[in-house]
């Protein structure tokens, strides 16, 4: 029987004893195979995955079933919610027909879960703000959200690398306009000419309109303190993960702040976290939704980041899942590092679309049971083609799978329900509110103002040296006079004489008296 050899296929491919996650059932034939039972080792989720189809295709629910099974292996998930409607994963799913069609046919009980979860907001108004110190930031990451050209990009170096050398946090934008003034046009641009370079009043006016450009739409509150705390995405509450979403429904808009917010975070968890090896369980998984956005007009210097990301957060013990319409969405360098694949059906309606089918059927493992190119675009709503890595590392057999309904609610929180997760937060609580410590903003703010002083003293200074010059030279000229110098004799005459005393008279007495001089 074809569908028994498929089912024997699939379950040599994908049976595991180490902890797994069940995302479904295989699919030959139209046919739903109960028991050919398709999982993901979770050994090998530090090997990255992608999570692509059309919209409608059910991606969201693919990564809140993946979030729910992780969360509850005991494994923390941070992951954007880009509608806002991801947070129904904190309340019971409700069970209706399609959820009991879906169970019945993967041969499975259906049972209602919630899963603790926080909520976090770029804007600090949908969830606990998230902030980063610019420092922390960095130029790349910086240059990316600026949308700066090379050489902007550089001066943006030359910025951060002065502020490193003299100790000037930069905290937020306040700081980065402080320290751009004081190298432009303060007491600054002297210092920096010979060990950095002149900086050129156009390209720092330039930078400065982006600023002020991020600062009017509203976005700016992402940098500064209280900075958050990565440490905070790896809680646990009962023995499940804490599912960490980043509420950016409010900033769709823009796009390139979200994404590159969300790899400063990758970065610093990198920075952070101690090497680990292979694990049994990963200690977090990172997805990044939309992930075109992260990549489009990216310069080479912010793909060449997400790239040594991508290659050695592995080794923290961090799988990153990236979530997108099209596989070519993601530059090469980092889709030969996703060693997982849940690809949701393709529309193939235009000729470039016929090309991207194309070319990602060439990234799977060729199957005798699929017309891939065929089936790819007849996949049904909740069903993908699945390729992943066994707990040895090999790619496991292709499959058409039936996918797992989700435990919690799909859909997002009531309002009431909303304030009373962010209400009863400790971290909303603690990052509520805003911190203003010392920084480059007030550190040169009193160097520009001792500058100026100093600068007031000096010019003050000659005018009173040349008044004395002045008067030194009338002195002069007075004493150099004949008179001057005979009324000087006699006035010395006159305290010798009294000293010794003597006075003029006398000693002229004496003189005419022995006929000779003084």
């Amino acid at each position: 029987m074809p569908n028994e050899k498929f089912k024997d296929a699939i379950l040599k491919s994908y049976t595991t004893n180490l902890p797994s996650i069940y995302l479904g059932a295989g699919v030959c034939d139209n046919e739903i195979i109960a028991e050919a039972k398709v999982h993901l080792p979770m050994r090998m989720m530090n090997r990255h995955g992608l999570v692509t189809g059309a919209t409608g295709s059910g991606k969201t629910r693919t990564l809140q079933l993946l979030a729910e099974q992780l969360s509850a292996a005991g494994v923390p998930v941070f992951m954007p919610d880009m509608k806002g409607d991801l947070s129904g994963i904190a309340k019971e799913g409700a069970v209706n027909d399609k959820i009991q069609e879906r169970s019945r046919a993967l041969g499975i009980d259906y049972a209602p879960t919630a899963f603790p979860v926080e909520i976090y907001s770029l804007s600090g108004k949908l969830g606990a703000q998230m902030r980063a110190t610019v420092t922390e930031f960095g130029p790349v990451l910086l240059t990316k959200i600026l949308e700066l050209n090379d050489t902007q990009s550089g001066v943006l170096n030359i910025l951060f690398k002065y502020a490193d050398d003299k100790n000037l946090p930069i905290v937020d934008f306040n700081d980065l306009k402080k320290v751009l003034n004081y190298l432009t046009e303060g007491p600054g641009a002297a210092e920096i000419k010979s060990d950095y370079g002149k900086i050129s009043s156009a390209t720092a006016s330039t930078i400065l309109r982006k600023i002020v450009s991020l600062e009017q739409q509203g976005v700016d509150q992402i940098f500064g303190e209280t900075s958050f705390d990565v440490e905070d995405l790896f809680e646990k509450v009962d023995g499940k993960g804490v599912i960490s979403l980043l509420n950016v429904s409010d900033i769709q808009s823009q796009p390139a702040i979200f994404s590159t917010f969300m790899l400063a975070l990758l970065a610093e968890i990198y920075q952070r976290l101690p090497e680990a090896g292979d694990l049994d369980k990963p200690k977090l998984i990172f997805f990044l939704d939309e992930a075109h956005l992260l990549f489009k007009d990216a310069p080479k210097a912010f793909l060449d980041q997400i790239d040594q990301v991508v290659r050695l957060i592995r080794s923290k013990g961090v799988g990153i899942f990236f979530c997108t319409q099209l596989t070519q969405d993601v530059p090469p360098s980092v889709l030969a590092q996703l060693g997982n694949r849940v690809h949701h059906v393709i529309r193939a309606f235009t000729p470039n679309d016929v090309k991207a089918l194309k070319e990602t059927i060439k990234t799977f493992p060729k199957s005798e049971f699929y017309d891939m190119e065929q089936q790819f675009t007849q996949l049904g709503t909740g069903q993908a083609f699945i390729t992943v890595l066994n707990e040895k590392g090999i790619p496991t057999e292709t499959v058409v799978t039936h996918l797992a309904p989700p435990a919690s609610f799909m859909g997002p929180l009531s309002e009431s329900e909303y304030k009373d997760l962010l209400n009863n937060s400790d971290l909303y609580k603690k990052y509520k509110d805003a911190v203003d410590p010392q920084s480059a903003f007030e550190i040169l703010g009193e160097r520009m103002q001792q500058a100026e002083e100093e600068q007031e003293e000096k010019a003050a200074t000659p005018k009173r040296t040349a008044s004395r010059r002045q008067e030194k030279s009338t002195l002069e000229e007075v004493m150099s006079s004949p008179v001057a110098r005979q009324v000087g004799r006699e006035l010395v005459r006159g305290v010798f004489g009294m000293l010794f005393g003597t006075t003029t008279t006398t000693r002229r007495s004496s003189r005419k008296r022995s006929g000779g001089f003084f």
